[in-house]
């Protein structure tokens, strides 16, 4: 018998993002219900009456939407829910607070492709500066950079108090190794940017980090990408559309929020349908989504 395939969508915040049930819906759920101001106490329970309110074999036409802005949480809540299963009953499950997760997947893709298209080089051994890492879009995309092998820099635009915490928790959790840095002066990033051989901005919408005099120190730089749409460019002279063109004052290639957005975008919507799809089912992470997109970026 062919059941209806619904999505539970749970958010610590007081509103559900409207950006996510548009992208679950187009994706192809019949049926989208939203829980705000969900904890991590919550969770359990309310997997289970997902699982049990329907017979095992439709566990994976049953899905879980953790969304929130933090990524700590977001993956506490996602352990919490697969301790939650109680096998053979079972549901799919989905992580990508505030996008951040495809986001992070998306950059780090496009990046890798860029790399490898102009400069012939993996992200193995790069040396990666990520500005606005304190962010849920920084965080992951220091994770995923690390895990597979750069050489990765989180820049405190306000000391180094924060970037170190986050550098502890990486280790903690994903046992991978970040170097926290103050960029809070002009010579402080001037030092970062003179090593950076890519330099990613992860900054909140309308932020400037980085000008075109300073990126001038940048004599290293291979790649710079930029996830804000929002006037000013987080990396000054970087169009929101580029993907691949040089960048003004360096020797390097941009990749502008568009062109991340849009893989960002099809990894989303990819990941939900994979879920629709799957014959049994599924847990996804950062990790799931910048698997798909490395598969999309061109």
């Amino acid at each position: 018998m062919s059941r209806k395939t619904i999505l539970h969508m749970l958010t610590p915040l007081r509103q559900m993002s409207p950006f996510d049930v548009n992208m679950a819906l187009d994706a192809g759920y019949d049926s989208v219900m939203a829980y705000t101001d969900v904890t991590l106490a919550d969770v359990g329970n309310l997997v289970q009456d997902a699982i049990f309110s329907r017979p095992p074999d439709a566990g994976v036409a049953t899905g879980i939407f953790l969304a929130g802005k933090d990524a700590p949480v977001a993956l506490d809540m996602l352990n919490a829910a697969r301790k939650a299963m109680v096998p053979p009953f079972a549901i799919s499950v989905f992580a990508d607070p505030a996008g951040s997760f495809t986001t992070a997947a998306a950059m780090v893709a496009k990046v890798e492709k860029a790399l490898a298209k102009y400069h012939d080089r993996k992200l193995k051994d790069t040396r990666i500066a990520i500005f606005g890492a304190t962010g849920v879009v920084g965080y992951c995309t220091a994770v995923i950079a690390a895990e597979h092998g750069a050489k990765v820099t989180i820049v405190g635009h306000d000391g180094m108090e924060r970037v170190k915490t986050l550098a502890a928790s990486m280790k903690a959790r994903f046992n991978v190794t970040v170097d926290p840095v103050d960029g809070s002066t002009e010579p402080h990033k001037k030092s970062i940017l003179q090593e950076a051989q890519v330099v990613l901005a992860a900054a909140k919408a309308g932020v400037q980090v980085l000008s075109m005099t300073q990126l001038k120190a940048a004599t290293a730089l291979l790649v710079a990408a930029d996830v804000n749409a929002v006037p000013p460019a987080g990396i000054e002279g970087l169009k929101v559309n580029a993907n691949g063109e040089p960048l003004n004052a360096t020797n390097a290639v941009g990749i502008g929020a568009l062109s991340i957005g849009n893989i960002k975008y099809k990894t989303q919507a990819g990941l939900f349908e994979q879920m629709i799809k799957a014959k049994k089912p599924v847990i996804y992470d950062f990790r799931d989504a910048f698997t798909l997109a490395r598969d999309l970026a061109k």
